[in-house]
């Protein structure tokens, strides 16, 4: 299933179920009124909404015209974001920019944050920032929602709880960052609010793309709508969303509704490009002493998204311009 929040006068939105082409929708809050009412109730309604979704895709329902436009955010605000760093070619190279080996403990213990998940952006919002010297910078991840998780659940029993995926892009102040993480604490100034795209999707419509707990096709990233990255989501990450699933529950309850985040997507082959604006970065300080790619100015776009085997877009794009404080 595809299921995204509406626009309404309430700030969680209206619960939509949308076709597989993107193109119509459905409401559908007469089963449940939004998606974090839904994912409290999933197993109870769950067929329920398929039965629509098979309807709607067959175009033996009534409809309106999906627009990306008038969507919020999947989740508009969310009890729990936490947010990852699954792939190790990511942390490894920024790492060694910095001059600086990776912990062993990193291969075993996943980094992992607890971000403000008061008010998530949706796909069309703008990135609002007061000053470029702040270093805006885009991060393309995939993301995972679930139902309740219990706490100390293992790992085989945490891939049951994988309810939703979407894309997000997990905005970074990166020049805000240092002076914050030398506190001992952890984000807040340097990590505004996300961005996500504009439908959440249920594994099943991944087919043999998603195994290993993992989603195995490219995420393009375009930035000022040049080609940025492509790397692949399912190879390189070192921790599957199972594994980040036990690691976030292990001394706690996890909520329906818990949104967790890959990490930047990267890969270790250089041709793949990169997902995130600091990765770039480092790479140029790695091969030759400095970096030379600034990050997003005013009037910067980035594009986020990810097409199936037959060139379909499985979450709609994220699309975004960086503005300044009106």
């Amino acid at each position: 299933m595809k299921l995204a929040s509406l626009k309404s006068t309430d700030r969680d939105g209206m619960l939509v179920l949308v076709n597989q082409s993107l193109s119509r929708m459905k409401l559908v809050t007469d089963i449940a009124p939004n998606l974090q009412s839904a994912l409290e109730q999933w197993s109870t309604i769950e067929a329920d909404l398929q039965k629509i979704y098979q309807a709607l895709n067959q175009n033996q329902c009534e409809s309106l015209p999906f627009d990306p436009a008038q969507i919020m955010a999947p989740l508009p605000r969310a009890f729990q974001w936490l947010d990852g760093s699954a792939y190790l070619s990511h942390v490894e190279r920024v790492r060694k920019a910095r001059g600086v080996e990776l912990p062993v403990s990193l291969f075993h213990d996943p980094l992992m944050y607890q971000g403000a998940s008061d008010q998530m952006l949706a796909s069309r919002d703008p990135i609002v920032c007061a000053d470029e010297a702040w270093g805006i910078d885009f991060e393309a991840e995939i993301g995972i929602i679930t139902d309740d998780v219990k706490p100390g659940i293992s790992t085989c029993q945490a891939e049951t709880h994988i309810k939703l995926l979407l894309l997000i892009n997990d905005i970074s102040l990166r020049n805000l960052i240092p002076s914050e993480l030398a506190k001992g604490f952890g984000f807040i100034q340097g990590k505004p609010a996300s961005a996500f795209s504009p439908v959440a999707i249920t594994p099943d419509e991944l087919g043999n793309a998603w195994f290993d707990n993992k989603l195995h096709y490219p995420l393009q990233v375009y930035w000022n709508d040049q080609l940025f990255g492509q790397a692949n989501a399912g190879i390189d990450m070192h921790f599957d969303f199972a594994q980040l699933i036990s690691h976030a529950a292990k001394t706690r309850q996890l909520t329906a509704g818990t949104l967790i985040g890959s990490g930047t997507v990267s890969n270790y082959d250089p041709d793949a490009g990169c997902s995130c604006i600091v990765e770039k970065r480092v790479r140029e300080i790695i091969e030759t002493g400095h970096a030379r790619t600034q990050f997003m100015r005013f009037g910067d776009t980035v594009k986020i998204e990810m097409f199936d085997a037959q060139g379909q877009s499985l979450f709609g794009s994220i699309e975004q311009v960086v503005q300044s404080c009106p």
